[in-house]
């Protein structure tokens, strides 16, 4: 049974047919109905005055969110058709972890006046970072590995089929992002000798991730395959979809950053009621809702047999996250009314150690490009482990194992080194 047939961008003076963009319309009205249905819920829950239980808030303000965030990220892929195919992913990326944005923004903001929003923030901020490398690597390896063994069922004949040991590959373009982040990561380090951010280094970080985008706007892709509710937006004719896109990203973000406060509140709210610690609350439970637009998008294009385009998109989140939205920390305090830098306790410095850790050691294993199921397993045990063994002790011993295999990695892999951290900087 065949598929859909590719989408063929309208041509620039052409006259798109008006008949076949009625059918990609009424398919639109569905999914795009129930989006705005979900976040309509939560706008209509947000004045002031509406005192709701901390459970309902969680389920009503955090659905609402990741309504918003499924519609900027369709609205995302189908700029693919207008936009370079690198600055596409790279925005892309930006747009699937807006909902995190908001939320941790909106507690550096408050720690402005509130000086107890700032644990908020650092516990909200390095969560997402540990949650999409130790869970969503590994998760996103493991469907390629079932997607792969349902293929394998079908074509036991083809020798690509067959490889083992099973692995991602990366196109070398990615050494951009690795390069990156390694940079980011031995600029983070400052922050545990530090204890703190300062508006500075959140500046330089901003740059950083400015300079990322710039540079992936230079790289040349191919035609882009949409999907879905993508693929209905990217049928529609050119004005009409760069208008419908434009309307979603605006839509879509002003719910998302009307909605984060409530969802804050209702967050630790709800763990106070629960007896759980409220730093360990918003750490993991807001990360697990607004992470989940991007995992699915990068389970999507895995399971259509794309899973280099998938770690892609995780890799540039991981990049967006270590850049600007530990940059923008920093900055959104100063607006609230703090001085000039994020102050962070013993237990916030701690986790940023443990961050930075991680991160080098996931850009160690992409050293060479390849993503294979040991270094998955290693990285999932990892993360596992301080949730297994939550003390102090145990939690920089976990650390330390980060490091040490990063390490050891980048001995190993000392060429792939050199020239990861040159990526960047070449002409492209």
């Amino acid at each position: 049974m065949t598929g859909p047939a590719p989408i063929t961008p309208t041509r620039p003076g052409s006259r798109p047919d008006a008949a076949p963009s009625r059918r990609p319309a009424l398919r639109l009205l569905l999914p795009l109905g129930f989006v705005v249905a979900v976040a309509a819920q939560g706008v209509a829950l947000r004045p002031a005055g509406v005192d709701l239980p901390p459970a309902v808030g969680i389920l009503a303000f955090g659905a609402a969110i990741v309504a918003a965030a499924f519609a900027l990220a369709w609205a995302g892929e189908a700029a693919e058709l207008d936009i370079s195919g690198g600055l596409a992913v790279g925005l892309l990326a930006v747009v699937a972890i807006l909902p995190e944005y908001a939320i941790d923004l909106y507690f550096a903001f408050s720690a402005g006046s509130d000086p107890a929003q700032a644990a908020y923030a650092a516990a909200n901020m390095t969560g997402s970072n540990r949650l999409l490398l130790g869970f969503g690597w590994p998760f996103l390896l493991l469907v390629a590995f079932l997607a792969q063994r349902a293929l394998r069922a079908r074509r036991a004949a083809d020798a690509d089929v067959l490889q083992r040991p099973f692995s991602i590959g990366l196109p070398r373009e990615n050494r951009t992002e690795l390069g990156l982040l390694l940079i980011a990561s031995a600029l983070t380090l400052i922050i545990p000798l530090t204890g703190r951010i300062d508006v500075a280094l959140g500046v330089v970080l901003l740059a950083l991730f400015v300079y990322y985008l710039v540079r992936v706007a230079r790289t040349e892709t191919g035609e882009p395959e949409l999907i879905g509710v993508s693929r209905d937006l990217g049928a529609l004719p050119k004005r009409a979809r760069r208008i419908v896109v434009v309307a979603i990203f605006v839509l879509a973000a002003a719910v998302i950053l009307a909605l984060a406060e409530p969802f804050a509140h209702s967050l630790v709210s709800g763990g106070r009621a629960l007896g759980i610690d409220d730093f360990l609350l918003v750490q993991w439970l807001a990360p697990l809702a607004s992470e989940a637009p991007e995992f699915v998008i990068a389970i999507l294009f895995v399971v259509r047999g794309r899973a280099a385009t998938g770690l892609g998109i995780l890799l540039a989140s991981k990049v967006n996250q270590w850049t600007a939205l530990v940059g923008t920390l920093p900055i959104a305090h100063a607006l609230g009314g703090g001085g000039w830098a994020l102050p962070l306790d013993g237990r916030q410095t701690e986790e940023f150690v443990l961050t930075a850790a991680q991160t080098l050691l996931g850009v160690a294993v992409l050293l060479s490009l390849r993503f294979s199921g040991r270094w998955a397993v290693a990285l999932f045990v990892l993360f596992a482990a301080t949730f297994v063994f939550p003390s102090t002790e145990a939690r920089w011993l976990v650390a330390g194992g980060y490091a040490l295999l990063a390490g050891v990695l980048a001995v190993v892999r000392r060429r792939a080194l050199g020239a990861t951290v040159a990526a960047p900087f070449r002409r492209t």
